[in-house]
């Protein structure tokens, strides 16, 4: 009898390339892969691929992060059934009271994590610190943001990434206080010149919210936040959904920015009919695959993670070179060092694809989440 509790057998991508074997998963951990080299496009086995990492999720199954209660779980367990393992509960431009429950209720689901879902491991505080010009979809409670107000979000729940607008007044000493407490920064909805975003940088900032969109654009003689991202990032997220940013330009992202990585930015309308959601206070429509404001503003996706893995590869990049954008390199970043990779010791999160990329399976923390239906 097999004394794992899982062995599972396929193409396995390794830090060191595809091996043709087995993959033995036991109390949560990956115990061996065993294998051989070998080019998956030889054969019909599943492609076994690390899970994904989401650092940039509102929302999903119908629910808010916005919404307090069990609306993160929700989202979790939604995602989790599209391939991805953890995420950074994200969430919106708001009053203070709201940003309070809200991140409460993330920090409860933390201490007690659901059953069947991704691992929740920290939040993604998108706002309030943002333009008030550059909004998007965010309401409209934007705010310079205070060392004071910060340390009482932190209090509440673990924050591990904060979107913010550089050029507002107090941000540099705010940058370089939240560095110092580990905590990431990214620019973000912001109205900011190049020189803002390079300053931004020498602070510690050290990536990009959903590049292109929601920051001053790129112009030969105005360079722009993103003008700053693509001369000087080696982080930026971007939506891969190919509405937000045509390929083209995530083309010219994926040549310029060495570490380019795919987040969904979902909403309460991923995995979801078409119809109504909300997102933050604000109501948003899906329609066609796309999320909008009433006046017909992109806010938010309603992408997962299994489709950003095909849209990359439509794109030219190889199933492998994809995985590595939404698994390896955000835990990089957030320096989750336990996964993000199928290596012996990590956590046994995996998401496992058919040689068509539709998603078969889904293990996190070496539980089973999906399965294909027979």
């Amino acid at each position: 009898m097999n004394r794992y509790d899982t062995t599972l057998s396929g193409n396995i991508l390794t830090p060191d390339g595809w091996l043709r074997g087995e993959i033995s998963l036991e109390d949560g951990r990956i115990a061996v892969i065993d294998g051989e080299p070998v080019n998956p496009d030889d054969n019909e086995a599943p492609r076994i691929l690390p899970g994904f990492i989401d650092l940039h999720v509102h929302g999903g199954g119908g629910a808010d992060a916005m919404e307090g209660g069990d609306a993160v779980a929700t989202l979790a367990r939604t995602h989790a059934r599209f391939g991805t393992t953890s995420v950074l509960a994200t969430t919106m431009t708001a009053r203070c009271d709201d940003i309070e429950r809200a991140l409460s209720a993330i920090a409860r689901l933390i201490e007690k994590p659901p059953e069947q879902a991704a691992d929740i491991f920290g939040v993604h505080l998108e706002g309030p610190f943002i333009n008030a010009a550059k909004l998007g979809a965010q309401p409209p409670h934007a705010r310079p943001g205070t060392i004071e107000e910060i340390e009482h979000y932190m209090g509440l729940a673990p924050i591990r990434l904060v979107t913010l607008a550089p050029e507002l007044e107090g941000h540099d000493a705010l940058i370089r206080h939240l560095v110092a407490r580990d905590v990431k920064v990214q620019l973000g909805h912001t109205c900011g010149s190049y020189e803002d975003g390079v300053h931004a940088l020498a602070c510690g900032a050290s990536g990009f919210t959903h590049l292109y969109n929601a920051m001053t654009a790129l112009n030969h003689r105005d360079p722009g936040i993103v003008g700053t991202a693509l001369a000087h990032a080696r982080y930026a997220e971007i939506i891969p959904d190919l509405l937000h940013v045509e390929a083209g330009a995530v083309l010219s992202a994926l040549r310029c920015i060495p570490d380019l990585y795919g987040v969904t930015d979902a909403t309460a309308a991923a995995g979801m009919p078409e119809g109504q959601y909300k997102l933050g206070e604000n109501a948003v429509y899906k329609r066609g695959g796309a999320v909008r404001l009433s006046d017909g503003t992109l806010a938010g996706s309603a992408l997962t993670m299994d489709q950003a893995l095909r849209n990359f590869v439509s794109l030219g990049l190889t199933p492998a070179e994809a995985s590595h954008r939404l698994s390896t390199l955000p835990a990089q970043f957030i320096g989750l060092e336990d996964r993000g990779r199928l290596a012996t010791g990590l956590r046994a999160d995996l998401a496992i694809f058919s040689p068509k990329l539709t998603l078969d399976a889904v293990y996190v923390a070496g539980q089973i989440i999906r399965r294909k239906q027979s």
